[in-house]
Formats: C-alpha cells, sequence, structure tokens
C-alpha cells in the first residue's frame, strides 16, 4: 500500500474535521437507536422496528465505508482492486437500499393505515425479513454486474492496486450508462410507490378521522416522512451534481465538490433515521433517556406502540 500525503492546509484540515466529526457522531447516534430497537422484544416484532432497524444498520454501514472511502481518497491510498470491489459494492449496495427501503416503510404505513385489520397477517416479522432481503438483492444489481463482467473478462485486474473508486470497476462506457439507467428507473418507481402510498394516507387520514387534532397529527407525520425520503432521495443527485461542478474553473469546483459531497451525501443520509427515530412516540423517550448513556437494562419490558 502506497500513500501520497497533500499539505495540511487550514481548509483541508477544517473539511476532514467537518467530515470526521459528522460521521462519527452520526455513526453514535445510529448505533444508540439500534441497541435500543434490538434490546426491547416488542420493537423487534414488530415490522415497523424491523425496517427502522435495517434502516439503521443500513445507514450506519454506508456512513462507516463512505468515511473509510473519504480518507483513502483524501490521503490517494491505493489498495488491491479485490478488497475495493469489496468496499464499493457495499457502499453501493447500502447507498440504493435506503430510499428502497422507505418504499417497504411506506408500504408498511400504507398496509397499517389503509387496511387495518389485515395489517397483522400481511406485515409479519418473517415476510418483513423476506422483503429486507428482496431490498438487499436488488441493491446489489447494479455492482455485482459490474464486478462479475471484470471477473469474467481479466481476473487479474482484481490483484493490482489503485485508488478505490467505483470508476475502477466500470472499464466500459456502458457499465456507466447502465448505472445510470438503473438509478432512474429505481428513483422514478420508489418515488411512484411512495406518491401513491402518501397520497392514500392522507386520503384515509382525512375521511377516516373526525377529531381534526387526530387528523393534523397524521398528517405532520405522514409530512416527515415525505421530508425524509425527500433528503434519501437527494443521493441519485450526486453524480449529476457532480458532472456539471466538473464544467466550473478548478479552483471552484474543489470547493463546491466538497459542497456537494457533504450536503447531498452525508448529511441526507445522517438526518433520515434521526428523525424517523425521534418522531417516533413510542421510541423517542427511550432515544431521549439513553442517548448521553448506555442504561438500557432499565427499560421495563413493555412499551406501548402507536400507529
Amino acid at each position: 500500500m502506497q500513500a501520497h500525503r497533500l499539505p495540511f492546509t487550514e481548509d483541508r484540515i477544517f473539511k476532514m474535521f467537518l467530515v470526521l466529526s459528522t460521521h462519527v457522531l452520526f455513526i453514535y447516534i445510529n448505533m444508540v437507536m439500534l441497541v435500543i430497537v434490538w434490546s426491547k422484544s416488542v420493537f423487534r416484532g414488530t415490522a415497523r422496528y424491523i425496517l427502522f432497524a435495517h434502516m439503521l444498520f443500513n445507514d450506519t454501514l454506508h456512513l462507516g465505508i463512505g468515511l473509510v472511502l473519504y480518507l483513502l481518497g483524501a490521503y490517494y491510498l491505493t489498495v488491491v482492486r479485490a478488497a475495493c470491489a469489496f468496499i464499493v459494492l457495499l457502499s453501493a449496495c447500502t447507498f440504493t437500499n435506503a430510499p428502497l427501503n422507505l418504499a417497504v416503510m411506506s408500504l408498511e404505513r400504507y398496509t397499517a393505515i389503509c387496511f387495518p385489520l389485515h395489517h397483522s397477517e400481511l406485515a409479519t416479522p418473517r415476510r418483513t425479513q423476506v422483503a429486507v432481503l428482496l431490498v438487499w438483492a436488488l441493491g446489489c444489481i447494479n455492482v455485482i454486474t459490474d464486478v462479475v463482467t471484470l471477473f469474467l473478462a481479466e481476473p487479474s485486474f482484481f490483484l493490482s492496486p489503485a485508488v478505490c473508486t467505483i470508476e475502477q470497476l466500470q472499464m466500459k462506457p456502458w457499465q456507466r450508462h447502465k448505472g445510470v439507467v438503473l438509478n432512474v428507473l429505481l428513483f422514478i418507481t420508489v418515488a411512484a410507490v411512495l406518491l401513491y402510498t402518501y397520497v392514500a394516507i392522507m386520503l384515509e387520514a382525512r375521511s377516516a378521522l373526525s377529531d381534526s387534532s387526530s387528523a393534523r397529527r397524521a398528517l405532520h407525520t405522514v409530512l416527515l416522512h415525505a421530508i425524509q425520503l425527500g433528503l434519501s432521495l437527494m443521493s441519485f443527485l450526486y453524480v449529476l451534481l457532480e458532472f456539471l461542478l466538473a464544467m466550473l474553473p478548478i479552483g471552484l469546483y474543489a470547493h463546491l465538490r466538497f459542497v456537494n459531497f457533504f450536503v447531498v451525501l452525508i448529511l441526507p443520509r445522517c438526518l433520515s433515521s434521526l428523525i424517523y427515530g425521534v418522531r417516533d412516540e413510542a421510541f423517542r423517550p427511550i432515544f431521549r433517556k439513553h442517548f448521553l448513556c448506555g442504561g438500557l437494562k432499565k427499560v421495563g419490558p413493555g412499551i406501548p406502540m402507536k400507529t
């Protein structure tokens, strides 16, 4: 492994500190929430919280891998392409899994609100786990195709060192085009699913809830989920913005590229899980209690659940 260290300018130190501190903070927050979810059987046996736990796990893994890739790129560290392929595979899968998981979560909420009598039959823990596996299968298709194509064409490619980026696995133009097409199809599909489910939930809330305060609370919940979705889907804009920024002068490009990386890729993934966890009425008080300490054993077994 070779390293090329760049000068530690004040600007570079500030950017690295901002990236490192943000990653560490939100990885800690996600892990606290993940431990809380899996420490209570009432959460582990509920489809809504199984999907929430998967969101936390997926986002934490993505943040951790993203931090590794950032540090490797910042110092121009090279790794064997086989290891790079594994890192990029996990990064790309977790990147794609986030909107897919939100689509499944919205379908679960749609079933709970619009078909409450059948919700317990449709959203069983086992079916929820199958849905999570399906999310991972769909999320891995794009990069697995690239890895398999390269391995069949040139196995020795994976033994040479290189700076680890997803472009290292995309040697042919058709691979890049394929990635763009799959991301666009994914965005359209997830957006269509979420638009349908959220509109249906809003209409059901307005028609079924006679109490105006309950109706407002339901609509606020839907609005927060929509904001969460918007934050997650911002990730799909990264490549497009990166392409547009490359047309700018090199000095301006260097600064705006970091802003694009931090605002479009890091912040949405950090805030998405936090918004969901803080909004949830059953989860919020436990999270508040244990954010600064780890006394999970003091929590009682019974937690009231609210739809």
